[in-house]
């Protein structure tokens, strides 16, 4: 059994849709970053970097995965599922898995922080992140006119880039004149086990979203 440590955000979901597609069974506990429980001694000693996700794969003597694009990587290859077995097209998986971890992710970010949080408008750094966020939203334009998903199959290079790129309302950015990147988001957000990952960890706002499936979760 997979116990996933977690809270509802973009890094979160990556883990919980992830493994509602590839079937886990697995059991939730909820984060409360508001009350910063990631910075408790207890959770330092599973993630000494105070992020979630974690995982605790209590099949495998309760190894312990950080990371949230290594922990993809570890299901993957347990499971022999989202990741392709031929080397050239595992690498290709595991390049776009990097273009998130590396860029989609942490250029969103910041454009959330400073478009959001800020306490004051700063234009020279909304504008830099908001015009990299595009560029980056352009460069997996370019890829999915190509391909239908960005390893060609579907896999968790596509979980990662989704679970960021479907917010980029949040953070005020822009995917209009980008037709292969809206038919991508849509395709994936079709998927059953994307609409139950992204419901993970039951909140208030999604216990009545997650009762109506039928699932059961221990949060």
């Amino acid at each position: 059994m997979i116990e996933l440590l977690t809270s509802p955000t973009p890094n979160g979901r990556k883990v919980s849709v992830a493994l509602e597609e590839l079937g886990l069974p697995y059991t939730v506990r909820a984060i409360d970053l508001g009350k910063n429980e990631q910075k408790e001694p207890w959770f330092l000693a599973l993630n000494p970097n105070g992020r979630i996700p974690v995982i605790i794969d209590h099949d495998a003597d309760d190894f312990v995965v950080f990371e949230s694009g290594a922990i993809l990587m570890y299901l993957a290859e347990k499971t022999g599922k989202l990741l392709p077995a031929d080397p050239k097209a595992r690498s290709v998986a595991i390049q776009w898995l990097m273009f998130q971890m590396g860029g989609i992710g942490p250029m969103m970010g910041q454009a959330n922080v400073f478009n959001r949080y800020a306490p004051e408008k700063i234009p020279y750094a909304i504008d830099r992140y908001t015009r990299e966020c595009r560029r980056l939203f352009e460069v997996l334009e370019r890829r999915l006119g190509e391909v239908e998903y960005l390893a060609g199959e579907y896999s968790i290079a596509d979980i990662a880039n989704w679970c960021w790129v479907k917010t980029y309302a949040w953070g005020s950015l822009d995917i209009s004149g980008l037709p292969a990147l809206q038919r991508w988001l849509d395709a994936i957000a079709a998927r059953p086990a994307a609409q139950r990952g992204i419901l993970v960890p039951v909140t208030e706002a999604t216990a009545e979203s997650v009762t109506a499936t039928g699932r059961s979760l221990l949060v």
